[in-house]
């Protein structure tokens, strides 16, 4: 009997070992994950994280990387098994061999890789784009401000159904799509119930949240884990930080002058500002500016225009987004609200402007945030960029 409790310790005691070895996480918060776990490193995104079990199952973990519990619920959790695994979830097998996992616990499994989805922001569309993964893309809420002509055809065509805008979505059209999963943006007002009743797994994209314009093309990655593009993802991904942080280096090196800048106009007697949190604050920052609401806190707010106007009337830049109709100018800006000329940034024409109608913004800037920080030093340091520097996105307003 003593030999059989000391084998039991001994076992036990290895066990605690490998269990509690560094770099692995034990568990998942239930009885379920015994199986160690290894985190997948993530350098800027706040907003999931992901841990690799042994077996090949990925547990993926999101959360509101601001923390706005009003707007978004504390977390979702999903367990990504492998396509070709057995349906028996305490026995899954697949080509090398057999092995054992049960799915943990509160944990909603997705057999990846997805084949077909729907969408519901550019922001998530930007990443299938990136990724050359349109054909995975079976509906999106609308074609408005879309450039992309894939896209465009296949919507045409019909293998890419329109399901109708947020709070209005045709539950008819998204079963007739068959998607495996749908990409949601959970705002609290979302109009998601009918999509609930679908059956079809929701899985939230949190990218537009993301402190940091690298925390959100890191998202490029969630996505890759769903569809299996997790290599391309991370190239992608590498690409785009080393071409951000090289310029970002290039502007601390530089130079020491760094001009003020505030963003927003009015509409419908609301003047919405990015907070300090936001990740167009942080791009400012990288591009040697300083922004007008940098000790703000939150990722936006609204402001009316007698305190918005107290803050910025002596700011060197003014940063404009919208869909003006034709082509936007100082009498369209002055035209719209007659008391904007008194900003010092209108007055010497440093507004920086981009047509939503005219570039694809939010279809393609959530991977292109290097391309955004090159457009905003061409206006800030324009010395630290090539003569011939061509912006795509913003450039001073004429």
């Amino acid at each position: 009997m003593k030999y059989f409790y000391s084998l039991l310790l001994v076992g036990i005691g290895m066990w605690m070992l490998v269990a509690c070895k560094p770099g692995k996480l034990t568990g998942v918060g239930n009885a379920e994950a015994d199986s160690t776990a290894e985190v997948m490193p993530l350098e800027y995104a706040k907003g999931f994280s992901v841990r690799m079990l042994a077996n090949g199952v990925k547990l993926v973990d999101v959360a509101d990387p601001q923390t706005d519990e009003d707007r978004m619920p504390v977390s979702y959790h999903f367990a990504l098994v492998p396509a070709g695994a057995s349906d028996n979830a305490q026995g899954l097998t697949d080509e090398g061999g057999e092995f054992s996992a049960d799915i943990p616990e509160g944990y909603t499994e997705v057999r990846v890789p997805v084949s077909r989805t729907i969408v519901m922001t550019m922001l998530q569309l930007s990443n299938f784009t990136a990724l050359e993964a349109t054909d995975v893309v079976k509906g999106i809420t609308g074609t408005k401000n879309l450039f992309n002509k894939d896209i465009l055809r296949r919507v045409k065509d019909g293998q890419i159904v329109k399901i109708g805008m947020e709070g209005n979505f045709d539950a008819e059209l998204i079963l007739a799509a068959n998607p495996e999963v749908i990409f949601i943006s959970p705002f609290k007002r979302g109009g998601y119930d009918a999509i609930k009743e679908t059956g079809v797994t929701l899985v939230p994209h949190l990218g537009y949240k993301e402190p940091h314009p690298l925390g959100q093309a890191e998202w490029i990655k969630y996505v890759g884990l769903f569809i299996g593009r997790e290599r391309e993802a991370d190239s992608l991904f590498n690409a785009i930080k080393d071409r951000y942080n090289t310029l970002t280096q290039r502007v601390k090196e530089g130079t020491d002058a760094r001009p003020t800048v505030f963003s927003g106009e009015m509409h419908s007697g609301n003047w919405f500002a990015v907070g300090g949190r936001n990740h167009l604050a942080q791009l400012f920052r990288d591009a040697g500016a300083e922004y007008i609401l940098k000790n703000d806190d939150t990722g936006g707010v609204n402001i009316e225009y007698e305190q918005m106007y107290a803050t910025a009337a002596n700011a060197d830049y003014w940063r404009i987004l919208n869909s003006f109709p034709g082509d936007f100018s100082y009498e369209a800006l002055r035209a719209s609200e007659p008391r904007n000329e008194l900003f010092k940034a209108f007055k010497e024409h440093h507004v920086i402007y981009c047509n939503m109608k005219q570039t694809p913004y939010y279809e393609t800037t959530p991977v292109e945030p290097d391309v955004l920080l090159s457009d905003l030093v061409a206006t800030f340091h324009p010395e630290l960029l090539p003569s011939d520097y061509t912006p795509k996105y913003y450039q001073l307003l004429k």
